[in-house]
C-alpha cells in the first residue's frame, strides 16, 4: 500500500502493481501543513477524485478528515458516503481508539460500506498522544493496541493500520486478528505494508520531521534530488538562452509568409517588431541549415 494524492502517483502505484492507495498525509506532503488536523473534507474529496481515473486495479481507500466523523454516527456514515460517491472510493479509514470512533465505524460497516481502521499512533489525536509518538511501548500501552484492533475487527472492518508500534506488539495484534494488518513502522510482521509516496521515492519529507526521513521509511530513491538538478538545468538554460534551441522550436512559417508578415507590420507603425521578427526568422533559417 502507498498513499496517492492526485492521477499520476496513482498511475505509477497501479502501473507498480501496488495493491492498495490511501493518505490524509497530503495534509503535509503536498499541502504543507505540519500534521493531518487542517485538511478538510472538501479537500480530501478533490484528492480523492483526482487519484480515481488513474487507479485501474487499485483498491482506493479514502481517508476520513479529523472532525468529519466524530460528532455521531450519523456524521459518520454521511461523510463515508459522500466520500464514496464523490471521491470515487472504494472503502473509507478512520482512526480508531475512543469508543465513539467505533462506534462510527461499525455504523458505516451497517451503511454497507468498507472501513479500513487505524491503531498505535493516531495522527488525528496528535494533541492527546503529545505529538507523533510511537505507541506501545509499555504493558498497557500494548495491551491497548491489540484491544483497540479487536474492537474495530467487532466493529466490522475488514483491515486495520498499525502506526508506529513495536514490532512484538504487531506481531500480536497481526496474529490476534482474522483481518489483515497494514504496517507503518510497525516492523515485519503485519499482513503488508504502507508507506508515504513522497517519502519512499526521496521526494521530500514530512514537516513535523524536521526535514529528516521518518525511522520507519526505506527511501527507494532520490527522486527529490533529480527534481532539484532538472529544475536548476532548466534554470540555467534559459538564463544562457541554449533554451528553447531548434530541436524545441518546432513550428515553423515559410519565408515567402515572413516577407509579407514583416509587410503588414511595417503597415502598422510597428518596425520594430519586424525587425525583431526578421532577426529571428534568420536565426531560425540558419540553425534549420546547420541540421540538415
Amino acid at each position: 500500500m502507498v498513499t496517492a494524492y492526485d492521477y499520476p502517483s496513482a498511475v505509477h502505484l497501479d502501473e507498480a502493481g501496488i495493491d492498495m492507495s490511501r493518505g490524509d498525509s497530503a495534509s503535509m506532503v503536498v499541502h504543507g501543513h505540519d500534521a493531518t488536523l487542517p485538511i478538510t473534507l472538501d479537500v480530501m474529496y478533490v484528492r480523492c477524485r483526482a487519484v480515481a481515473p488513474g487507479a485501474k486495479r487499485l483498491l482506493l481507500v479514502g481517508d476520513l478528515p479529523f472532525g468529519s466523523y466524530e460528532s455521531s454516527s450519523s456524521q459518520a456514515v454521511d461523510t463515508a458516503v459522500k466520500v464514496l460517491k464523490e471521491g470515487r472510493m472504494d472503502a473509507i479509514k478512520l482512526e480508531g481508539g475512543a469508543p465513539s470512533r467505533i462506534t462510527a465505524a461499525k455504523a458505516i460497516v451497517e451503511a454497507g460500506i468498507a472501513v479500513m481502521g487505524h491503531v498505535g499512533l493516531t495522527p488525528q489525536a496528535i494533541s492527546v498522544l503529545g505529538g507523533f509518538r510511537p505507541q506501545g511501548k509499555n504493558v498497557a500501552s500494548a495491551v491497548k493496541v491489540v484491544e483497540t484492533a479487536l474492537a474495530l475487527q467487532e466493529a466490522g472492518c475488514f483491515s486495520i493500520v498499525l502506526e508506529c508500534v513495536p514490532a512484538p506488539v504487531a506481531a500480536a495484534t497481526t496474529s490476534a486478528l482474522r483481518i489483515p494488518t497494514i504496517g507503518i513502522g510497525a516492523g515485519p510482521f503485519c499482513s503488508g505494508q504502507v508507506l508515504v509516496y513522497h517519502d519512499l521515492l526521496g521526494m521530500l519529507q514530512h514537516p513535523h520531521h524536521a526535514k529528516v526521513t521518518p525511522k520507519f521509511c526505506k527511501q527507494y530513491g532520490q527522486v527529490g534530488d533529480i527534481i532539484n538538478k532538472a529544475l536548476l538545468e532548466y534554470k540555467e538554460e534559459v538564463t544562457n538562452k541554449s533554451f528553447p534551441g531548434p530541436a524545441h522550436t518546432p513550428y515553423k512559417i515559410n519565408p515567402h509568409d515572413v516577407d509579407g508578415f514583416l509587410s503588414e507590420l511595417e503597415k502598422m507603425g510597428l518596425s520594430e517588431a519586424a525587425s525583431a521578427a526578421a532577426v529571428a526568422a534568420e536565426k531560425a533559417l540558419e540553425a534549420e541549415t546547420k541540421v540538415h
